[in-house]
């Protein structure tokens, strides 16, 4: 699958990315786990659909009546159509600089935080459907006035949301300020026991899958493969012996496209078939 890079393949001439930079999307087929290099912050204004996103040690899904802040880097993104077989998202796109302005500016001191925060989720208000109608206004004025006022629309929004959210979207925005990415190990303890493949894990850990390999087996001293099996199997079988799940609920969480293929997996590496525990 190849990687999408975000915001560049919306931008039309071949100068630098703006500072600030909104973008309509909109789309007429699901599309399941896309990998997006994405080299800005960016909000993700949904209108009509549903979003799922993977980053490095977490996930999170919204619906039409949430927004989402993803900071910069590599991410999975599923979105899936709403009834009317439609999707639709404003997405406003700014630069770490821009952020580090608006920071300077408003904020009385500032320090990148240690904490590792991949996405901030905004439950929309008449405010913010509000200010999603005036980014399309916007979109429509002359090229003298967009970067202006797009500019004063980005202060406005964070702004509202540091009077909406108080000091959790502020201690969010300290943490999109550049530092060292994840270390490898917290990535793979993080998605262990999702569905995710292991070449999706690897772009995650920002690595090809022969790469992601050879250091897995150096960080664990067995294969990628084997090690993720074992865990989501043994997980598998907690899961089934709290006895609230059949096979048929859990197979697709654990990595397993069939329940076929999970009933497989699970008696060779336990000697019953996992229907015997639901049952």
């Amino acid at each position: 699958m190849a990687i999408e890079n975000i915001p560049e393949i919306y931008i039309k001439d071949s100068k630098p990315n703006p500072d600030v930079f909104v973008y309509d999307f909109k789309m007429a087929t699901d599309v399941i786990k896309s990998k997006v290099n994405l080299s800005m912050h960016m909000f993700s204004f949904l209108q009509v659909g549903k979003k799922q996103v993977h980053f490095a040690d977490t996930s999170v899904a919204v619906n039409k009546n949430q927004s989402l802040l993803l900071k910069k880097g590599n991410w999975l993104w599923t979105e899936l159509l709403d009834a009317d077989a439609n999707y639709f998202c404003k997405l406003l796109f700014f630069s770490e600089d821009k952020l580090l302005e608006f920071l300077n500016k408003h904020e009385d001191s500032h320090q990148a935080n240690e904490d590792e925060i991949a996405y901030f989720v905004i439950e929309n208000d008449s405010y913010i459907n509000a200010y999603i109608n005036s980014l399309s206004t916007i979109s429509k004025a002359p090229a003298i006035f967009k970067d202006n006022l797009l500019f004063v629309k980005f202060e406005e929004i964070m702004l509202y949301l540091i009077n909406k959210y108080g000091s959790k979207f502020k201690q969010y925005l300290q943490s999109l300020i550049s530092k060292e990415i994840s270390p490898f190990k917290t990535v793979i303890e993080s998605n262990v026991y999702s569905n995710l493949k292991l070449e999706e894990i690897a772009f995650l850990c920002h690595m090809s899958l022969s790469t992601f390999k050879r250091h897995f087996i150096n960080e664990y001293k067995v294969s990628p493969g084997k090690w993720i099996k074992d865990k989501r199997l043994k997980k598998a079988k907690e899961t089934l012996e709290q006895g609230h799940l059949k096979p048929s609920d859990i197979y697709f969480d654990f990595g397993y496209n069939n329940l076929s293929n999970f009933s497989i997996a699970f008696k060779n590496k336990f000697g019953i078939n996992p229907s015997d525990i639901a049952s």
